[in-house]
């Protein structure tokens, strides 16, 4: 290959001329001093004649007179860090074959949690997906590009060293040590991983190893649980779990050293909720089910991260339902369909497999698309192939890519070889493009007639068509119908179903009707007056499943913001949930409420009569001072503790205390990955001062460059940005963040900037609705409120 080192520039990928084979990789981090230096000696594989070797290298300064291949020096040495590469050229053409690539770097340890970088307390990790292996050592660092890892560190003889495989031998020179480790299997580099600390086969920190102990059981457990299930069992000789202070994202499943955020990993019996528990067990249980779909078959580029993402959050679901039943765990996998749906239902949502063509892309497709639409149509792929199918489909899937990489087309060929059905055709819908259907079902005698449309929440409907397996029951769970719905319209008979229907044709009063049985499709139904009356009253009677409860509220919110049906109906729908007992369907009850509490802003006249109509319906909340909160927060030992104070923190109609709290995220006392329970409780009264206080320079450095400076190289800026803006609900406050936003853009947010401007439209749009709808929804409000007294 002729030409120069910028040649190589712009391109979403490397090269496949070359590719490695085996990294000899040597590390030696310097805490105090907050830096690392570096050797590696790769194995090469030379795939086709070639003048460059082009690989990934970012915030490291490679010593170019280091480099060598085959014993040759290169004539040229180029870094060219705005597309994080490292040019390698030579002046002669390199042969096919194999050869060793040896080099020394040296790097910082960042405080930015990516990379190689340092924590608090005499600690430094690595954070490597997506793409940041090659801020720790120079790296071919795509998913493709498997190779085997022989990891020595240096480090200092008091702390302990661990990395993905087991310790082969120490070795000790005055106050260093030297720790050599085993040869890893092939396996990618964004799985490799490195703990360096004084910490105390949980690891924990000092003092807190007991509460790592429900955490080790649950891993355990679900390690034999995934043996049976995927026929294969784990393939690393160890596996270890560590809890990190300060850490971006809840957990990373490194290979045979899976890192966790505190509060992801630590349960304690005494202080601990409930639903920490739940959330400690799901997390493990996900993690390790990466070190399958994700570690031992991995995707082939970013574009098929859903194989990674979407599997490990389906199958963690069912692994904790098996070991713990009483929870009743599918219905709280609801959560993550719901918030699949809403981030689905918007314009500028992606497909499930969506192109990657920088690296600076990747951060922003790790969202509920990936992860919960991704877990919800695997869910749906299951219900339609059957339990028993499904999971020796997969186990085959497992055997044939083992150390290996996969698309979604591999997925869909095991699958559709295994089962005998139609895969590829019904899943591409649903992973090629973005978004789902509304599916409207209507009574015409004995036919129930279904007409689909692309769903979007501003109102729209979009060109999507989608094949639908469509379920429903008819009175009964006992009486269902299953079909395939290829086509805009269709009809399904049911003669048999509504044979009891009186002579004159008046239907009983018993009669319901539901569509999308326990919510296993991805997609929402609005039915006809008639139909929604039934559901009323089957809701009363309380003949629905738990799933189905949470399914009707989603569906009639969802709709009602997307103009498709008035909130009238929604508040009497609302009403018929009084009774309700269940913690998980009344969650999602009170979500619902909290978001209609946007309705303020369209109907100031009756804002105390939907206040007190929402406040009848859920129980009434305790309030803490904000002084007394900030006391609870400094007291408190447990990181869950402090979230949950923190979420507190900012949702006073106060805007002074509001401004604190705010403020509060610039201290040292917030972690930077702490900072969004504080966004995320902002009050209604809060949303200007917020906004505000992102754009002013009440302090020094401004407040938009310190976000800038403190989150913009994680995932957290997503959060960041998208818990200020999505509150408002006006077109005019959407111009406003697009004026200022058009100066202070930047890649790593900007889809979901476009996201959150979205939503503010689209409330703006719901808003105006309402008020067109405000002399009848006065009239049902004060009818609502009379029937509940």
């Amino acid at each position: 290959m002729a030409g120069s080192p910028a040649q190589f520039r712009g391109q979403a990928r490397l090269p496949r001329s070359a590719a490695p084979l085996h990294y000899g990789l040597r590390l030696r981090p310097d805490l105090a001093a907050c830096t690392f230096s570096g050797a590696a000696a790769v194995d090469v594989a030379v795939r086709a004649p070639t003048r460059f070797l082009v690989l990934n290298a970012a915030e490291l300064d490679v010593d170019r007179a280091s480099i060598r291949f085959r014993d040759s020096v290169p004539s040229e040495v180029v870094q060219f860090e705005e597309d994080e590469i490292l040019v390698i050229g030579f002046d002669r053409e390199l042969p096919a074959g194999e050869g060793v690539l040896t080099m020394e770097f040296t790097g910082t340890l960042n405080d930015q949690m990516r990379g190689f970088y340092r924590s608090p307390r005499n600690m430094v990790v690595t954070q490597f997906e997506a793409a940041d292996a090659r801020r720790c050592f120079p790296c071919w660092d795509e998913p493709a590009f498997k190779a085997k890892f022989k990891i020595t560190l240096e480090v200092p003889s008091d702390l302990v060293a661990l990395s993905s495989m087991p310790v082969v031998k120490e070795t000790l020179s005055g106050s260093i040590k030297t720790v050599y480790y085993e040869e890893s299997p092939l396996m990618s580099t964004y799985l490799v991983a490195i703990v360096v600390g004084t910490k105390v086969r949980v690891y924990t920190q000092i003092g807190k190893t007991n509460q790592g102990k429900f955490a080790l059981d649950v891993a355990v457990k679900s390690l034999d649980l995934y043996k049976d299930y995927f026929a294969t069992p784990y393939r690393l000789p160890k596996l270890d779990m560590i809890a990190i202070p300060d850490f971006a994202t809840g957990a990373m499943e490194n290979y045979g050293l899976v890192t966790y955020r505190d509060t992801a990993l630590l349960y304690d019996e005494l202080l601990s909720s409930a639903s920490n528990k739940q959330q400690v067990a799901i997390t493990v249980a996900h993690e390790l089910a990466h070190q399958w779909f994700g570690n031992l078959v991995t995707m082939e580029w970013w574009t098929h991260l859903w194989l990674n993402e979407g599997f490990a959050s389906w199958v963690s679901y069912l692994a904790v339902d098996s070991l713990f039943p009483e929870w009743n765990n599918w219905t709280q996998f609801l959560d993550e369909t719901t918030s699949g749906l809403t981030l689905d239902a918007l314009a500028e949502s992606h497909s499930i497999e969506v192109e990657v063509n920088h690296a600076s892309e990747i951060d922003a497709i790790f969202d509920s698309i990936s992860y919960d639409k991704g877990a919800s149509v695997i869910r749906m792929l299951q219900s339609y192939l059957g339990a028993e199918r499904f999971q020796k489909a997969l186990a085959s899937y497992i055997n044939k890519y083992a150390y290996s990489n996969a698309k979604t087309e591999d997925l869909w060929a095991v699958l559709e070889e295994e089962s005998g059905k139609p895969v590829k055709d019904l899943m591409t819908t649903w992973t090629k493009q973005q978004g789902y259907p509304v599916n409207y079902a209507k009574l015409n005698g004995h036919e129930l007639e279904l007409e689909q449309e692309q769903f979007l929440s501003d109102g729209s409907s979009g060109p999507g068509m989608w094949i639908v397996r469509i379920t429903s029951c008819f009175g009964s769970y006992n009486e269902q119908k299953k079909v395939l719905l290829k086509d805009k319209t269709d009809k399904i008979h049911i003669k048999e179903f509504t044979a009891s229907q009186s002579s004159d044709g008046e239907k009983s009063q018993n009669i319901w009707i539901k569509l999308n049985i326990d919510q296993t499709g991805f997609y929402r139904v609005k039915y006809d007056d008639e139909l929604a009356a039934g559901l009323l009253n089957a809701i009363k009677a309380k003949k629905l499943s738990l799933m189905d409860k949470i399914g009707i509220v989603e569906d009639s919110y969802a709709l009602s913001v997307a103009r498709k049906q008035t909130l009238t109906s929604l508040l009497r729908l609302l009403n018929a949930y009084r009774d309700e007992s269940d913690y998980t369907v009344l969650s999602h009850v009170t979500s619902v409420c909290l978001s209609i509490s946007k309705s303020a802003d369209a109907t100031p006249q009756f804002n105390r009569d939907i206040k007190q109509l929402l406040i009848n319906l859920l129980l009434p909340a305790a309030i803490s001072g904000h002084d007394a909160l900030l006391k609870i927060y400094r007291e408190a030992a447990e990181p869950q503790e402090k979230s949950l104070v923190l979420g507190s923190l900012s949702s006073s109609p106060d805007k002074d205390i509001v401004l604190e709290a705010l403020n509060f995220i610039l201290t040292d006392e917030v972690r930077n990955q702490d900072s969004y329970y504080i966004l995320g409780g902002i009050s209604l009264e809060g949303r200007e001062v917020a906004w505000a206080w992102l754009k002013v320079a009440s302090i020094t450095p401004k407040n938009w460059d310190h976000v800038l400076k403190t989150w913009t190289t994680s995932e957290l800026i997503s959060d960041f940005i998208d818990s200020i803006i999505s509150p408002f609900t006006s077109e005019e406050k959407a111009f406003e963040v697009s004026e200022f936003f058009a100066d202070h853009i930047n890649p790593s947010f900007e889809r979901v900037l476009k996201q959150s401007l979205e939503r503010v439209r689209i409330s703006a749009r719901w808003i105006e609705t309402i008020r067109s709808e405000s002399p009848s929804l006065g009239h049902a409000v004060q009818e609502l409120l009379q029937n509940q007294a």
